[in-house]
């Protein structure tokens, strides 16, 4: 089912959602599924999963030369998605990003994605790869997030890239996007960025999924103006538990977001590590019954892997 019908389905009840990430290449997926197994009990609709970018690594020839090689660290998001609908009867939801793909690659995608039966894809940019300061296309892929949706929207009408190959079929899919409450870290500011959203929406996008911040009241603005230029689809509020005091430095780096004082004193007068975790979690909790209190669709949390927080907090407001 699409992320707008589960919506439209709940009747203005608050909807629970987590983002995972992919294991490890080579590792098992059981430790994914004792991660998710506790969080089902609150009947999430969706799950995302992650999509990594390509990383270059340097292997040592027998001359003393270095050669270049690619690999991706957390394969599978496909995959993934398919094992977590069926297992789970769960709809999954697989990042599809423009950095590290070409056009031809990312149709692939969306063909298996759809031959698996899965009705919803969240359509990124994708970072800049490590070894670059600012993000680079790949040859013969999308610029940016808006282009991806555009070639989505387009196989949603059966326009493949390539008319040489004429088919009746054609995909069905609800297409998510990123929002940036606080703005993308390389937007000149927030009127940009909601013009670089709206264009998104215009290109096909159906919902909005919003970055992470701790602050309700930058949320509220942000939907405040994008329903303003006429953004009128879905805006999900994204949550992440802050869980060691070094998010303190990391995120506000990263994410170029903002911590509000009251929550950077509770982390700095922890101790330990666990200390943080439940000031992290306590505060998500007040997050979320606010969000949900202002009758948000849904409110989806960034797990990253890890459970135990989100289920600490889920249930307190689910």
């Amino acid at each position: 089912m699409k992320v707008t019908d589960h919506i439209k389905k709940a009747k203005d009840k608050t909807l629970f959602s987590f983002e995972i990430v992919p294991p490890q290449k080579g590792q098992n997926i059981q430790e994914l599924y004792n991660n998710i197994d506790p969080l089902m009990e609150f009947k999430p609709p969706f799950i995302d999963v992650t999509t990594s970018r390509e990383e270059h690594v340097y292997i040592p020839k027998e001359n003393g030369l270095l050669e270049q090689k690619i690999t991706r660290m957390r394969p599978g998001t496909v995959g993934i998605c398919a094992s977590l609908k069926y297992k789970y009867d769960v709809d999954a939801i697989p990042h599809v990003l423009c950095g590290g793909f070409t056009k031809e690659e990312t149709e692939y995608v969306l063909v298996d994605c759809h031959y698996l039966g899965l009705d919803n894809v969240m359509a990124l940019r994708g970072d800049a790869r490590k070894d670059e300061q600012y993000f680079k296309a790949s040859n013969g892929g999308n610029t940016y997030a808006s282009d991806l949706v555009g070639q989505i929207s387009d196989l949603n009408k059966g326009k493949y890239l390539h008319e040489i190959i004429e088919t009746p079929y054609k995909a069905d899919f609800c297409i998510g996007v990123a929002g940036y409450p606080e703005k993308h870290l390389e937007s000149p500011s927030l009127e940009s960025d909601l013009k670089r959203l709206k264009e998104k929406v215009d290109a096909g996008a159906d919902y909005v999924v919003t970055q992470m911040f701790f602050d309700n009241s930058k949320y509220f603005n942000f939907v405040k103006k994008a329903k303003e230029i006429g953004i009128n689809v879905p805006i999900i509020p994204g949550i992440k538990p802050l869980a060691v005091k070094r998010h303190l430095q990391i995120l506000p780096q990263i994410f170029r977001l903002d911590l509000p004082q009251d929550l950077v004193n509770a982390v700095e007068n922890c101790n330990t590590n666990k200390e943080v975790r439940q000031v992290g979690i306590e505060w998500a909790i007040q997050q979320s019954k606010e969000l949900i209190k202002a009758g948000v669709p849904v409110v989806h949390y960034y797990s990253m892997g890890k459970s135990s927080n989100i289920k600490a907090i889920a249930s307190e407001v689910f």
